[in-house]
């Protein structure tokens, strides 16, 4: 028996690795001599850079940097030595450590303040250590200020009519008057990124950034008039020095318009979160041989088949014609979508009534993945040995 595991974390509970071992322990419970590989995944957003990186031997660091409000943070972000998989040394990175609008009290948040700075003093920080390739995972964002805050950090001039950098936040978009590249990090001709980006807005407009995220990083309805004009003007500005910008590109509304400052400003590429971390980890490499396939996440529903990380590992496994087994942390009814797509049979790994604090207490969630685990795995050995 060859198993390969490749689960997304149980948010809040167990970490993609964490939830790897306990469902090894289980199989192990019942195939003594199985040979178990445990595959870190996860869809771009929070944790990705964690499980990637300890996934992947890499190490984490860790780097004072300029916060959404503009007060010191401490962010953490991965990274990958040269290897067959990475030719160059490779930086993975969230911009919500250090954008992220869990890192701004409700009662603080006004995209007109917030700023992305720090996001450029990450890559900064990584291009310093010898990184010359990022994956970079955009959700969560705090920001609506088109990314202007990162290309500050990176040596870009987003100057007002005195030639002094604009303003943090969305009013520095209303204060451009000219953009130079005259003063850019010099690696950065060199640096490649790969952005993990699973929404498709557009920068401006009724789908853009402004309108659809807007209110739950602050504006009113005012600001949002406003932020969507000062964008479109920042927009022309690019274009006028860049021809490739384009504002109405899918994925450039991302994060508060940090997808289109990526696009424009550097040599990126915006992709599925899921794609970028299958291709990277080389998964389909461990799953060519497996005899079967086991995924999952915290929560398998409806939603699970819209290019979550189980249908993507599940896609994978089916070009080898494998069985895909997923367990979960709780199921709903609409989950039953997820036979369509690749995942032969899903268990939800509760096996009692408790309160939801104890269904998510780490010891308890692993014991519980465990044990469910191994009464599946028994199954699967009495048909192995049926057949």
């Amino acid at each position: 028996m060859k198993a390969v595991i490749a689960i997304d974390s149980l948010k809040g509970s167990l970490t993609s690795l964490e939830a790897g071992e306990a469902i090894k322990k289980g199989i192990m419970k019942v195939y003594k001599k199985a040979e178990v590989v445990i595959r870190p995944v996860a869809d771009g957003g929070e944790g990705t850079a964690v499980a990637l990186t300890l996934g992947m031997n890499g190490k984490l660091e860790k780097v004072k940097v300029t916060g959404p409000l503009g007060k010191e943070v401490e962010a953490e972000y991965g990274i990958l030595e040269p290897s067959e998989t990475h030719k160059v040394k490779t930086a993975i990175i969230e911009m919500s450590a250090a954008a992220g609008i869990t890192l701004v009290d409700e009662k603080e948040r006004n995209p007109l303040k917030t700023t992305t700075y720090g996001v450029g003093e990450m890559i900064k920080d990584a291009i310093a250590k010898g990184c010359r390739h990022f994956i970079v995972g955009i959700g969560g964002s705090a920001t609506n200020d088109g990314g202007i805050g990162m290309l500050q950090a990176l040596g870009f001039g987003i100057l007002d009519k005195s030639g002094k950098q604009v303003s943090f936040g969305a009013q520095g978009l209303s204060e451009i008057e000219t953009i130079s590249d005259e003063f850019v990090l010099p690696e950065m001709k060199d640096c490649t990124f790969r952005i993990a980006c699973d929404v498709t807005n557009t920068l401006c407009g009724e789908q853009g950034a402004s309108a659809i995220y807007g209110p739950q990083k602050g504006a009113t309805p005012t600001m949002i008039m406003q932020m969507d004009k000062w964008l479109a003007y920042y927009a022309a500005l690019s274009r006028e020095k860049y021809p490739h910008a384009n504002m109405n590109q899918a994925g450039t509304g991302a994060a508060g318009g940090l997808g289109f400052a990526f696009l424009t400003y550097t040599n990126a590429v915006l992709e599925s979160g899921i794609k970028i971390v299958l291709e990277e980890t080389e998964l389909e490499k461990y799953v060519k041989d497996a005899d079967i396939v086991v995924t999952g996440e915290g929560r398998l529903d409806g939603q699970t088949v819209m290019g979550k990380t189980p249908v993507g590992v599940a896609d994978i496994a089916k070009k080898y014609g494998k069985k895909v087994i997923a367990f979960s942390g709780c199921v709903t009814e609409d989950a039953i979508a997820c036979n369509e797509h690749g995942i032969d049979a899903f268990f939800p790994i509760l096996r009692g009534v408790v309160s939801l604090s104890e269904a998510m207490d780490t010891k308890n969630a692993a014991k519980n993945m465990a044990a469910t685990v191994e009464q599946a795995f028994r199954l699967i050995r009495l048909m192995d040995k049926e057949d």
